[in-house]
């Protein structure tokens, strides 16, 4: 299990940027391995504020191809190869990945540096990834699109009471918990002696652009983060469904009835000044309701059963 687990929010609007809100793109760390949850224009910079390097984004996961959620990729790409990037970028993306982004990265002049794999994956893969599972589901946008959940395995709990009563060296627990056991002196300790049971592992869902879905609740149910669109307040549905979105009022009837413990507001519209309208609207339905921002971090705290 994984001993970082961290949110960074680099951008938190939708459709063009205006002078205090950027594009989507929000990152998560995972130990080493920094994950990049859409990449609208304007990330880069936006990385260069954060605690975080854009040298050292190991996978890009884009929900879908309008120009709000990837075309940050193309100066991200560039600025890596300029400082001389040499490890591989994995990009992860809907039908037709490869076409759009082999279009999109060929624009101008300069010498990639790095191998980039692009993945096209479908609604309903579930992807290992070592420390996490990538799964997806499709989503009710006019155009092919995709959410994503990013979920740690179960791990194993020591229970640091039977540890001490057998008298298992520290250095070899971290063995133990891989392999089932250790052995130092001739004693061999196994897992079951000092297992406490399991520790749920964390899982955040990144919704990308949608209507309200029925199949969104079955997706994020028990997440321990969930990021939904809410382009606008109730006040303009039924307006904001025709042009495949959610209001601030749908995203949290289904953080509710996914009984999440913590649902940021995303995707806001250009016309919405004021987001916190918006999350008091969301916080009177779910009350672990936040408006996310611009560089705000939340690290997400391990299970405790």
């Amino acid at each position: 299990m994984a001993s970082l687990f961290k949110l960074t929010f680099l951008g938190s609007g939708g459709s063009w940027p205006t002078p205090g809100r950027g594009m989507p793109a929000v990152a998560l760390q995972i130990d080493n391995i920094i994950n990049l949850l859409d990449c609208g224009e304007g990330t880069q910079k936006q990385l260069m504020k954060s605690n975080l390097s854009f040298m050292k984004i190991s996978n890009i996961f884009i929900t879908h191809f309008h120009g709000d959620h990837f075309l940050g990729l193309l100066g991200l790409i560039q600025s890596m190869s300029f400082n001389g990037r040499e490890q591989e970028l994995h990009i992860f993306g809907p039908i037709r990945a490869r076409e759009v982004l082999t279009n999109a990265l060929s624009v101008g002049y300069y010498t990639l540096s790095f191998p980039i794999y692009v993945h096209e994956v479908k609604p309903g893969d579930s992807i290992d990834l070592g420390l996490f599972r990538v799964s997806t589901l499709k989503t009710d946008h006019p155009v092919p699109a995709l959410s994503y959940s990013i979920e740690e395995p179960d791990a194993v709990r020591i229970d640091r009471k039977k540890v001490d009563e057998i008298g298992v060296p520290d250095r070899l627990i971290e063995t133990i918990r891989s392999v089932g056991y250790a052995t130092q002196d001739g004693t061999t300790y196994t897992l079951d002696q000092i297992s406490g049971g399991l520790k749920r592992g964390r899982k955040i869902v990144y919704s990308g652009d949608t209507r309200p879905m029925k199949e969104m609740v079955d997706f994020c149910r028990g997440s321990d983060v969930l990021i939904h669109e809410t382009s606008t307040d109730s006040s303009y549905e039924p307006k904001v469904n025709e042009f495949g979105h959610t209001s601030s009022r749908q995203a949290a009837e289904i953080a509710r009835d996914a009984a999440v413990k913590r649902f940021y507001l995303y995707h806001y519209s250009p016309r919405i000044t004021d987001v916190r309208v918006l999350e008091k609207e969301a916080r009177t339905i779910f009350p672990e309701s936040y408006a996310s921002r611009e560089l705000l971090e939340y690290e997400v705290p391990s299970s405790k059963q």
